[in-house]
């Protein structure tokens, strides 16, 4: 019975290990929107591009 709570205590671990993974990488997300945005632009801008060397 004795090794029930060092259980308890590792899947507690990975709980908050998984919820700060999570915090991170939805602050992450939330920066780098602006950037996929100018990424796109560029993208329509290239093909575009191409449709008048051809």
């Amino acid at each position: 019975m004795g090794a029930k709570p060092d259980i308890i205590k590792a899947i507690v671990l990975i709980f908050a290990v998984g919820l700060v993974i999570t915090g991170f990488t939805s602050i992450h997300a939330s920066e780098e929107k602006p950037r996929a945005q100018e990424s796109v632009t560029v993208g329509v801008v290239q093909s575009s591009d191409n449709l008048l060397n051809r």
